[in-house]
């Protein structure tokens, strides 16, 4: 049967994909490290209990009905003075637009600035900017990174693109790696940005940025940065994407919010509208009302990135064992967020039963059924199946389960020829 011409070529997301495959084989009762899905085990990483508690009071207030199209004027309060104590980020109520989770959010900046045919940049790896720019018809142009920079994008890779480009998408801590932009490497983008937007006319689009800093609390030593901080100028072409999905381990909740210029944020929030993507109300006000206290979200955010970062280290110092061995495998020391970064060059081995590792895709369902270890191969993120490279994300799994994990997946390696 006939369907768009959108619908007949979306590609659908390889992360499910691999996560269904996970699924059957638990329900047949075999035992998978799961560590594809950028989400939380809700038992080992609760949400806090204050929060929990206010939503649950909130329904008990009977707060059921439609909130306001741009978020309770509450938690907009608030978010203000968080970004204002947190970052000193300037931002009034009014430029603040409150969402179900930061999904929405993404998609209306790009449906609000990207016209068929514009111009829009972003790196690969990164989290599903090739599917938005496919939902707007726009001209995409991925720019690839490589370990040699922590898989972000340099000046000098972005710079012969920016030319007529209305959109740059940029991540920091950065999904799928979990590495982070330095204050100079960042500086060195925001310059050459506010450089290009001085030689467009007053009829031209600007060119805006995009900064997705959904992870920003989740940080291990290296200091977050964000462009209007370093450039207060750049206030005006840049749209921020925040919330509470990951520092409050609220991935569920489903409360995020993007802050920027009024005439960019009235026109999300009017896209919106006729989408209906807000947070429900009683988390709006459940998490307007934690956040009325900044210590709830310290305290939280302290405990849960230090067993994020614990998770990770001992991750991150099991695939070095492994290299120490001898073994085709590298990765990357997390900065940030949950997710490391693993290398795993076996791509063109041949298996125990006689058949070749051909792709990223092979290997994945190779290490599934044979090592019960499930990652997600960058492919998923925009790169070429051929790239060794896969993310490895810790918020599903116990410390002890990685730990009983890595001496698997050193046996299914070992048995490539």
């Amino acid at each position: 049967m006939k369907v768009s011409k959108l619908a007949a070529n979306l590609i659908g997301s390889e992360i499910v994909k691999i996560g269904n495959e996970v699924n059957d084989l638990k329900a047949k009762g075999a035992e998978i490290a799961n560590l594809t899905i950028g989400d939380l085990n809700s038992n080992l990483y609760p949400i806090p209990a204050l929060l929990k508690e206010e939503i649950q009071k909130a329904y008990q207030n009977n707060l059921t009905n439609y909130p306001p199209a741009n978020g309770l004027l509450s938690l907009r309060k608030e978010v203000s003075k968080d970004l204002k104590n947190r970052w000193n980020l300037d931002y009034s109520p009014n430029d603040i637009l409150i969402t179900a989770g930061s999904r929405p959010l993404i998609y209306a900046v790009y449906k609000t600035i990207v016209d068929e045919g514009d111009k829009v940049i972003y790196p690969t790896p990164s989290w599903n900017n090739n599917h938005y720019a496919y939902l707007t018809s726009a001209d995409a142009v991925e720019v690839k990174t490589t370990a040699e920079t922590n898989f972000l994008p340099t000046a000098d890779d972005l710079r012969p693109h920016l030319g007529g480009a209305v959109l740059l998408a940029l991540c920091s801590p950065l999904n799928p790696t979990g590495t982070m932009f330095t204050k100079e490497q960042l500086s060195e983008i925001c310059e050459m940005v506010l450089e290009e937007n001085k030689k467009r006319g007053v009829d031209e689009k600007p060119l805006y940025l995009m900064y997705d800093q959904i992870y920003s609390n989740l940080t291990f030593g290296a200091e977050h940065v964000d462009p209007v901080s370093l450039f207060p100028e750049l206030k005006e072409y840049t749209i921020y994407i925040d919330g509470i999905s990951k520092c409050l381990a609220a991935t569920g909740v489903r409360v995020g919010w993007g802050f920027g210029p009024s005439h960019i944020l009235d026109k999300m929030k009017a896209l919106l509208t006729h989408v209906g993507a807000w947070a429900p109300k009683p988390e709006q006000e459940a998490t307007a009302k934690f956040f009325e206290n900044p210590e709830n979200v310290n305290v939280f955010v302290e405990d849960f990135k230090g067993k994020l970062e614990e998770s990770l280290k001992v991750l991150h110092g099991g695939i070095q064992d492994l290299k120490g061995k001898g073994l085709a495998v590298e990765s990357i020391e997390p900065m940030g967020a949950l997710y490391l970064t693993i290398k795993l060059d076996y791509i063109g081995k041949t298996k125990p039963d006689g058949s070749v590792i051909k792709d990223s895709s092979d290997l994945v369902f190779y290490l599934i059924n044979d090592a019960g270890v499930a990652l997600v191969p960058f492919s998923a993120f925009g790169e070429a199946k051929s790239e060794p490279w896969f993310r490895a994300s810790v918020g599903g799994l116990a410390v002890d389960e990685i730990k009983v994990m890595l001496p698997k997946l050193e046996n299914a390696l070992n048995n490539l020829k």
